[in-house]
């Protein structure tokens, strides 16, 4: 879809909005994502998959909003009437920041704000990972949650889909992990709780004038799961040093490490499969680079 398109759908389903700017932010890797008047932030969902994404993720943000101490997206213009891609979207007001990134980081720890922005971050996940998800959300939670079930039939994607193109050292690391990490019951003994699901660089707002996060976007891949992953994507794009900040706000850090370190370990494998699924050669490219 061009630019003009999309402002032509939004100005028919919202007349009353007068758009006198807009242009792409490049970073989605699932949505179309436009910025309108520098002050909204509409996303388009790329894939069909994206579109019952986005009514759940919805769902979640009105949800959870008020039991957040950071700012989250606020959803005010909705269009699900044509479930195609293209057509349906969700715009909210744009949060302060930029994304939090590697160089980000590399300057806050210059500054000494480091300690600051771990505490926001430990506060953050404590509340979302402390909601209860039963009564706020019920929905969410499956019948039969099972991350034993999920990581097997990863490991299994992995092998039929990924390992016929890796080298053979690369597909003996990988076996080795995920069933010495299967073989071990402990590692399945936690308490299922609502995750961001993508929390790294990206989704992370920060402001180097405030030296504060400022706020925490792109719900779309919350869920009930393992709180151990967002640790995970903070580990990934920050490094594990960074979540010993966070041990006097998130008191089941030692809990989860094992369980976050494996998690970790997928990131790559699950962006391959993300790029053979969406037909994405960059993301099967990047996430294949250190096992071919």
């Amino acid at each position: 879809m061009t630019k003009q398109a999309y402002i032509q759908h939004i100005q028919a389903t919202y007349p009353e909005l007068t758009i006198t700017s807009a242009y792409f932010n490049e970073m989605g890797q699932n949505n179309d994502v436009l910025i309108v008047n520098d002050a909204y932030v509409f996303r388009f969902p790329k894939y069909t998959a994206g579109i019952e994404q986005l009514k759940v993720e919805t769902n979640i943000l009105r949800t959870v909003k008020p039991y957040l101490s950071l700012p989250i997206p606020a959803p005010i213009f909705l269009s699900f009437a044509e479930e195609i891609p293209g057509r349906v979207f969700a715009g909210y007001p744009l949060l302060e920041g930029e994304p939090f990134t590697r160089e980000a980081f590399q300057v806050a720890s210059r500054q000494n704000s480091v300690p600051t922005v771990a505490a926001q971050l430990a506060q953050f996940l404590h509340e979302l990972h402390q909601l209860p998800v039963s009564s706020l959300l019920p929905e969410l939670i499956p019948g039969d949650f099972d991350m034993a079930r999920q990581l097997t039939e990863l490991y299994e994607q992995i092998v039929s889909q990924l390992f016929p193109a890796m080298r053979e050292q690369a597909k003996k690391v990988i076996s080795e992990r995920f069933e010495s990490y299967l073989a071990e019951p402990a590692h399945f003994d936690f308490q299922p709780c609502l995750t961001h699901g993508d929390f790294g660089t990206g989704n992370i707002l920060y402001s180097p004038t405030k030296q504060r996060i400022t706020g925490i976007i792109d719900f779309g891949g919350s869920g009930v799961g393992d709180p151990a992953y967002d640790l995970a994507g903070l580990c990934a794009s920050y490094g594990e040093p960074f979540l010993q900040h966070f041990t006097p706000v998130y008191p089941q850090l030692e809990q989860v490490m094992t369980r976050m370190r494996f998690y970790r370990s997928t990131f790559a494998l699950e962006e391959a499969l993300f790029g053979l699924e969406n037909d994405d050669e960059t993301a099967y490219q990047a996430g294949m680079r250190d096992y071919l």
